[in-house]
Protein backbone atom coordinates (compact mmCIF):
# COMPACT_ATOMS: atom_id res chain seq x y z
CA UNK A 1 0.00 0.00 0.00
CA UNK A 2 1.65 3.33 -1.11
CA UNK A 3 0.40 6.09 1.76
CA UNK A 4 -0.08 5.89 5.42
CA UNK A 5 -2.21 8.12 7.58
CA UNK A 6 -4.10 7.61 10.47
CA UNK A 7 -7.05 6.21 8.55
CA UNK A 8 -4.42 3.63 7.17
CA UNK A 9 -3.57 2.78 10.73
CA UNK A 10 -7.23 1.98 12.11
CA UNK A 11 -7.70 -0.71 9.63
CA UNK A 12 -4.03 -2.06 9.79
CA UNK A 13 -4.14 -5.10 12.30
CA UNK A 14 -1.27 -6.99 13.50
CA UNK A 15 1.87 -7.18 11.89
CA UNK A 16 5.23 -5.56 12.49
CA UNK A 17 5.69 -1.41 13.23
CA UNK A 18 8.31 -0.50 11.35
CA UNK A 19 10.09 3.22 10.63
CA UNK A 20 13.09 2.15 7.67
CA UNK A 21 14.07 3.78 4.46
CA UNK A 22 12.28 2.29 1.48
CA UNK A 23 14.57 -0.05 -0.74
CA UNK A 24 13.91 -2.71 -3.62
CA UNK A 25 15.85 -5.09 -1.46
CA UNK A 26 14.17 -4.83 1.85
CA UNK A 27 10.93 -4.13 0.44
CA UNK A 28 11.35 -7.66 -1.96
CA UNK A 29 12.32 -9.60 1.81
CA UNK A 30 9.49 -8.23 3.61
CA UNK A 31 6.95 -9.15 0.67
CA UNK A 32 8.15 -12.93 0.99
CA UNK A 33 5.45 -13.11 3.95
CA UNK A 34 1.74 -13.32 3.55
CA UNK A 35 0.60 -10.31 5.06
CA UNK A 36 0.75 -6.17 3.09
CA UNK A 37 3.55 -3.79 3.49
CA UNK A 38 1.82 -0.30 4.31
CA UNK A 39 5.02 2.32 2.67
CA UNK A 40 4.53 6.13 3.53
CA UNK A 41 5.33 7.32 0.11
CA UNK A 42 5.59 10.96 1.69
CA UNK A 43 8.83 10.00 3.53
CA UNK A 44 9.55 6.77 1.37
CA UNK A 45 10.12 4.86 4.35
CA UNK A 46 8.54 1.27 5.20
CA UNK A 47 5.61 1.82 8.36
CA UNK A 48 4.24 -1.78 8.52
CA UNK A 49 4.67 -5.35 7.18
CA UNK A 50 2.92 -8.40 7.31
CA UNK A 51 -0.09 -6.59 8.08
CA UNK A 52 -3.76 -7.42 7.70
CA UNK A 53 -6.03 -4.62 6.43
CA UNK A 54 -9.50 -4.51 7.43
CA UNK A 55 -11.65 -2.19 4.92
CA UNK A 56 -15.25 -1.48 5.43
CA UNK A 57 -17.12 -4.21 4.29
CA UNK A 58 -20.09 -2.29 3.17
CA UNK A 59 -17.82 -1.14 0.03
CA UNK A 60 -18.63 -1.99 -3.55
CA UNK A 61 -16.19 -4.69 -5.05
CA UNK A 62 -16.23 -5.85 -8.47
CA UNK A 63 -13.50 -8.23 -7.64
CA UNK A 64 -13.85 -12.06 -6.58
CA UNK A 65 -10.33 -12.95 -4.70
CA UNK A 66 -10.48 -12.20 -1.44
CA UNK A 67 -7.15 -10.89 -1.91
CA UNK A 68 -8.26 -8.00 -4.48
CA UNK A 69 -11.22 -7.42 -2.91
CA UNK A 70 -9.47 -6.19 0.35
CA UNK A 71 -7.07 -4.18 -2.06
CA UNK A 72 -9.93 -2.48 -4.45
CA UNK A 73 -11.59 -1.63 -1.08
CA UNK A 74 -8.58 -0.38 0.99
CA UNK A 75 -8.11 1.50 -2.26
CA UNK A 76 -11.50 3.30 -1.93
CA UNK A 77 -11.71 3.97 1.58
CA UNK A 78 -8.22 5.53 2.12
CA UNK A 79 -7.71 7.22 -1.34
CA UNK A 80 -4.12 5.66 -1.67
CA UNK A 81 -3.23 3.45 -4.36
CA UNK A 82 -2.86 0.00 -3.59
CA UNK A 83 -1.11 -3.17 -5.45
CA UNK A 84 -1.91 -6.38 -5.02
CA UNK A 85 0.27 -9.18 -6.02
CA UNK A 86 -1.38 -12.97 -7.28
CA UNK A 87 1.76 -14.89 -7.77
CA UNK A 88 -0.47 -18.72 -8.78
CA UNK A 89 -2.31 -16.25 -11.85
CA UNK A 90 1.33 -14.38 -12.39
CA UNK A 91 -0.86 -10.58 -12.12
CA UNK A 92 -0.06 -7.47 -10.69
CA UNK A 93 -3.32 -5.39 -10.34
CA UNK A 94 -3.21 -1.69 -9.22
CA UNK A 95 -6.33 0.36 -8.13
CA UNK A 96 -6.39 3.66 -7.77
CA UNK A 97 -9.06 6.74 -8.35
CA UNK A 98 -11.52 3.81 -8.15
CA UNK A 99 -9.83 1.97 -11.36
CA UNK A 100 -7.76 -1.30 -11.32
CA UNK A 101 -5.04 -1.37 -14.17
CA UNK A 102 -3.12 -4.69 -14.45
CA UNK A 103 0.41 -4.29 -14.94
CA UNK A 104 1.50 -6.69 -18.12
CA UNK A 105 5.80 -8.07 -18.20
CA UNK A 106 7.88 -5.81 -19.62
CA UNK A 107 8.40 -7.76 -22.70
CA UNK A 108 4.62 -7.10 -23.68
CA UNK A 109 4.58 -3.79 -22.86
CA UNK A 110 7.94 -3.27 -25.06
CA UNK A 111 6.21 -5.19 -27.95
CA UNK A 112 3.37 -3.36 -27.94
CA UNK A 113 5.24 0.24 -27.83
CA UNK A 114 7.66 -0.46 -30.73
CA UNK A 115 3.95 -1.27 -32.22
CA UNK A 116 3.05 1.73 -31.74
CA UNK A 117 6.57 3.80 -32.11
CA UNK A 118 6.18 2.66 -36.01
CA UNK A 119 3.06 4.02 -36.24
CA UNK A 120 3.93 7.31 -35.03
CA UNK A 121 6.72 7.33 -37.15
CA UNK A 122 4.77 6.69 -40.18
CA UNK A 123 2.00 9.39 -39.03
CA UNK A 124 4.99 11.87 -38.34
CA UNK A 125 6.17 10.48 -42.26
CA UNK A 126 2.54 11.77 -43.68
CA UNK A 127 2.35 14.88 -41.44
CA UNK A 128 5.66 16.29 -42.48
CA UNK A 129 4.96 16.01 -45.92
CA UNK A 130 1.21 17.12 -45.61
CA UNK A 131 2.88 20.29 -43.65
CA UNK A 132 5.20 20.79 -46.89
CA UNK A 133 2.60 20.90 -49.18
CA UNK A 134 0.46 23.27 -47.34
CA UNK A 135 3.68 26.01 -47.14
CA UNK A 136 3.50 25.84 -51.00
CA UNK A 137 -0.47 26.36 -50.99
CA UNK A 138 0.07 28.99 -48.09
CA UNK A 139 2.52 30.80 -50.34
CA UNK A 140 0.27 30.72 -53.55
CA UNK A 141 -3.13 32.16 -51.74
CA UNK A 142 -4.90 28.45 -52.84
CA UNK A 143 -4.90 27.20 -49.24
CA UNK A 144 -8.94 24.98 -48.77
CA UNK A 145 -10.47 23.71 -45.57
CA UNK A 146 -9.67 20.59 -46.86
CA UNK A 147 -5.73 21.31 -47.05
CA UNK A 148 -5.84 22.69 -43.38
CA UNK A 149 -8.11 20.09 -41.61
CA UNK A 150 -5.72 17.11 -43.15
CA UNK A 151 -2.69 18.85 -41.41
CA UNK A 152 -4.53 19.10 -38.13
CA UNK A 153 -6.32 15.49 -38.52
CA UNK A 154 -2.47 13.96 -38.78
CA UNK A 155 -0.92 16.65 -35.84
CA UNK A 156 -4.01 15.19 -33.81
CA UNK A 157 -3.22 11.32 -34.57
CA UNK A 158 0.33 11.88 -33.73
CA UNK A 159 -0.60 13.31 -30.20
CA UNK A 160 -2.91 10.65 -29.24
CA UNK A 161 -0.35 7.83 -30.31
CA UNK A 162 2.62 9.52 -28.47
CA UNK A 163 0.39 10.01 -25.31
CA UNK A 164 -0.18 6.09 -25.57
CA UNK A 165 3.75 5.74 -25.80
CA UNK A 166 4.11 7.88 -22.82
CA UNK A 167 1.70 5.81 -21.15
CA UNK A 168 4.11 2.52 -21.67
CA UNK A 169 7.50 4.43 -20.97
CA UNK A 170 5.58 5.02 -17.51
CA UNK A 171 4.93 1.31 -17.09
CA UNK A 172 8.42 0.17 -17.88
CA UNK A 173 10.14 2.71 -15.68
CA UNK A 174 13.96 3.19 -16.21
CA UNK A 175 13.71 0.11 -19.23
CA UNK A 176 11.61 3.27 -20.97
CA UNK A 177 13.87 5.64 -21.57
CA UNK A 178 15.33 5.33 -24.90
CA UNK A 179 11.69 4.99 -25.89
CA UNK A 180 11.23 8.42 -24.63
CA UNK A 181 13.78 9.82 -26.24
CA UNK A 182 12.86 8.42 -29.80
CA UNK A 183 9.41 10.23 -29.11
CA UNK A 184 10.61 13.70 -27.83
CA UNK A 185 12.47 13.67 -31.03
CA UNK A 186 9.61 12.50 -33.40
CA UNK A 187 7.04 15.16 -31.41
CA UNK A 188 9.68 17.99 -31.15
CA UNK A 189 8.12 21.33 -32.23
CA UNK A 190 5.08 19.53 -32.87
CA UNK A 191 3.39 21.75 -29.77
CA UNK A 192 4.25 24.47 -31.61
CA UNK A 193 3.28 24.17 -35.22
CA UNK A 194 -0.04 22.82 -34.12
CA UNK A 195 -0.52 26.32 -32.13
CA UNK A 196 0.84 28.29 -34.88
CA UNK A 197 -1.63 26.47 -37.67
CA UNK A 198 -4.70 27.40 -35.16
CA UNK A 199 -3.88 31.03 -34.71
CA UNK A 200 -3.80 31.04 -38.63
CA UNK A 201 -6.94 29.72 -39.67
CA UNK A 202 -9.77 29.82 -36.39
CA UNK A 203 -12.23 32.45 -37.01
CA UNK A 204 -12.58 35.48 -34.66
CA UNK A 205 -14.15 34.55 -31.53
CA UNK A 206 -12.79 30.79 -31.58
CA UNK A 207 -9.52 29.67 -29.59
CA UNK A 208 -7.33 27.06 -29.69
CA UNK A 209 -8.52 25.39 -25.93
CA UNK A 210 -11.89 25.35 -27.18
CA UNK A 211 -10.73 23.42 -30.42
CA UNK A 212 -8.45 21.20 -28.37
CA UNK A 213 -11.11 20.61 -26.07
CA UNK A 214 -13.46 19.95 -28.75
CA UNK A 215 -10.98 17.43 -30.56
CA UNK A 216 -10.25 15.71 -27.08
CA UNK A 217 -13.86 14.02 -27.28
CA UNK A 218 -13.58 13.31 -30.74
CA UNK A 219 -13.22 9.42 -30.71
CA UNK A 220 -10.66 7.69 -33.38
CA UNK A 221 -12.97 6.67 -35.96
CA UNK A 222 -14.79 10.15 -36.45
CA UNK A 223 -11.56 11.80 -36.82
CA UNK A 224 -11.00 10.17 -40.31
CA UNK A 225 -13.74 12.65 -40.68
CA UNK A 226 -12.49 15.80 -42.16
CA UNK A 227 -15.78 17.15 -41.66
CA UNK A 228 -15.91 16.78 -38.16
CA UNK A 229 -12.60 18.37 -37.67
CA UNK A 230 -13.47 21.37 -39.68
CA UNK A 231 -16.77 21.63 -37.40
CA UNK A 232 -14.25 21.74 -34.87
CA UNK A 233 -12.41 24.58 -35.79
CA UNK A 234 -15.23 26.49 -36.97
CA UNK A 235 -14.39 26.22 -40.24
CA UNK A 236 -16.64 24.56 -43.47
CA UNK A 237 -19.95 26.05 -42.93
CA UNK A 238 -22.06 25.21 -40.14
CA UNK A 239 -21.71 21.45 -40.81
CA UNK A 240 -17.84 21.49 -42.23
CA UNK A 241 -18.78 19.79 -45.35
CA UNK A 242 -17.69 22.69 -47.09
CA UNK A 243 -13.76 21.23 -47.54
CA UNK A 244 -13.07 23.07 -50.63
CA UNK A 245 -13.81 26.80 -49.39
CA UNK A 246 -10.80 28.64 -49.90
CA UNK A 247 -9.38 30.15 -46.94
CA UNK A 248 -6.17 32.85 -46.49
CA UNK A 249 -3.48 32.15 -43.51
CA UNK A 250 -2.43 35.03 -41.19
CA UNK A 251 0.96 33.85 -42.26
CA UNK A 252 2.24 33.05 -38.32
CA UNK A 253 2.87 29.17 -39.22
CA UNK A 254 5.12 30.17 -42.48
CA UNK A 255 7.14 33.22 -40.49
CA UNK A 256 8.07 30.81 -37.51
CA UNK A 257 9.63 28.36 -40.54
CA UNK A 258 12.16 31.46 -41.13
CA UNK A 259 15.81 30.75 -39.06
CA UNK A 260 16.46 33.40 -36.46
CA UNK A 261 13.43 35.15 -36.69
CA UNK A 262 11.77 35.49 -33.02
CA UNK A 263 8.07 34.62 -32.73
CA UNK A 264 7.46 38.02 -31.11
CA UNK A 265 8.75 39.90 -34.55
CA UNK A 266 6.84 37.19 -36.30
CA UNK A 267 3.71 37.97 -34.62
CA UNK A 268 4.56 41.60 -34.66
CA UNK A 269 4.78 41.32 -38.54
CA UNK A 270 1.23 39.17 -38.62
CA UNK A 271 -0.50 41.97 -36.79
CA UNK A 272 0.42 44.81 -38.79
CA UNK A 273 -0.84 43.24 -42.22
CA UNK A 274 -3.30 40.81 -41.30
CA UNK A 275 -2.50 38.11 -44.23
CA UNK A 276 0.41 36.34 -45.15
CA UNK A 277 -0.48 37.74 -48.78
CA UNK A 278 0.21 41.23 -47.20
CA UNK A 279 3.35 40.49 -46.01
CA UNK A 280 4.44 38.77 -48.98
CA UNK A 281 3.96 42.04 -50.73
CA UNK A 282 5.63 44.42 -48.12
CA UNK A 283 8.82 45.91 -48.83
CA UNK A 284 11.73 46.36 -47.04
CA UNK A 285 11.14 49.80 -45.82
CA UNK A 286 7.39 48.64 -44.68
CA UNK A 287 8.80 45.93 -42.31
CA UNK A 288 11.63 47.90 -41.41
CA UNK A 289 8.99 50.42 -39.78
CA UNK A 290 7.26 47.47 -37.97
CA UNK A 291 7.91 47.72 -33.77
CA UNK A 292 10.69 45.71 -32.74
CA UNK A 293 11.59 44.94 -36.57
CA UNK A 294 14.49 46.81 -37.44
CA UNK A 295 16.43 46.64 -41.03
CA UNK A 296 18.66 43.73 -39.93
CA UNK A 297 15.44 41.43 -39.43
CA UNK A 298 13.47 43.00 -42.15
CA UNK A 299 16.34 41.37 -44.68
CA UNK A 300 15.84 38.17 -42.64
CA UNK A 301 12.55 38.16 -43.07
CA UNK A 302 12.64 39.10 -46.58
CA UNK A 303 15.13 36.35 -47.66
CA UNK A 304 13.32 33.81 -45.77
CA UNK A 305 10.67 34.97 -47.48
CA UNK A 306 12.44 34.59 -51.04
CA UNK A 307 13.95 31.44 -50.26
CA UNK A 308 10.00 29.43 -49.38
CA UNK A 309 8.84 31.17 -52.47
CA UNK A 310 11.14 29.70 -54.53
CA UNK A 311 11.01 26.22 -52.93
CA UNK A 312 7.10 26.66 -53.38
CA UNK A 313 7.43 26.92 -56.84
CA UNK A 314 9.79 24.29 -57.51
CA UNK A 315 8.32 21.66 -55.61
CA UNK A 316 4.84 22.63 -57.59
CA UNK A 317 6.52 21.87 -60.97
CA UNK A 318 8.04 18.63 -59.07
CA UNK A 319 4.21 17.60 -58.59
CA UNK A 320 3.32 18.62 -62.13
CA UNK A 321 6.40 17.17 -64.34
CA UNK A 322 5.44 13.79 -65.77
CA UNK A 323 7.11 10.58 -64.59
CA UNK A 324 10.62 10.28 -66.64
CA UNK A 325 11.02 13.99 -66.75
CA UNK A 326 14.56 16.02 -65.72
CA UNK A 327 12.81 17.20 -62.66
CA UNK A 328 12.03 13.66 -61.63
CA UNK A 329 14.94 12.03 -62.45
CA UNK A 330 16.66 14.58 -60.55
CA UNK A 331 15.09 13.57 -57.49
CA UNK A 332 13.28 16.47 -56.40
CA UNK A 333 11.18 16.79 -53.31
CA UNK A 334 7.93 14.95 -54.99
CA UNK A 335 5.83 17.33 -52.44
CA UNK A 336 3.42 16.54 -49.89
CA UNK A 337 0.13 14.29 -49.21
CA UNK A 338 -1.95 17.56 -49.56
CA UNK A 339 -0.89 17.57 -53.43
CA UNK A 340 -3.77 14.77 -53.53
CA UNK A 341 -6.24 17.39 -52.60
CA UNK A 342 -4.64 19.73 -55.04
CA UNK A 343 -4.01 17.25 -57.84
CA UNK A 344 -6.95 19.10 -60.27
CA UNK A 345 -4.88 22.62 -60.16
CA UNK A 346 -2.52 21.65 -63.57
CA UNK A 347 -0.19 25.19 -63.50
CA UNK A 348 0.99 27.32 -61.39
CA UNK A 349 -1.43 30.61 -61.00
CA UNK A 350 -0.70 34.11 -62.04
CA UNK A 351 -1.14 35.03 -58.23
CA UNK A 352 1.92 32.29 -57.36
CA UNK A 353 4.35 33.85 -60.19
CA UNK A 354 3.31 37.29 -59.23
CA UNK A 355 4.06 36.57 -55.39
CA UNK A 356 7.47 35.26 -56.62
CA UNK A 357 8.45 37.77 -58.63
CA UNK A 358 7.30 40.27 -55.93
CA UNK A 359 10.11 38.67 -53.75
CA UNK A 360 12.87 37.59 -56.28
CA UNK A 361 14.36 41.04 -56.88
CA UNK A 362 15.96 40.76 -53.18
CA UNK A 363 17.10 37.58 -53.77
CA UNK A 364 18.72 38.53 -57.26
CA UNK A 365 20.32 41.01 -55.18
CA UNK A 366 21.40 38.80 -52.77
CA UNK A 367 23.09 36.69 -55.40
Amino acid sequence: MLGFDPVVEAISSGGFHLDVELSAARLRELAKMDGGVVVDMDTARIRRANVQLLPNASIQTSETGMRHRTAERVARQTGYPVISVSQSMRIISLYVDGKRHVLEPSESILASANQALSALERYKARLDQTSAGLDSLEIEDLVTVRDVTSVLQLMEMVRRISDDIDSYVLELGTDGRLLALQVEELTRGLLAEHGFLLEDYLPEGLDTATVDARLKWVGSPALLDLAMVARSMGLGGIDGQDLDAQVSPRGLRILSKIPRLPVVTARAVVEQWGSLQGVLGATIEELEAVEGVGAQRARTLRDGLSRLAEISVVERWARLSPPGSLSADAGEHPGAAGAAATANRSQPTTKTRSSVRSLSPMTKRKR
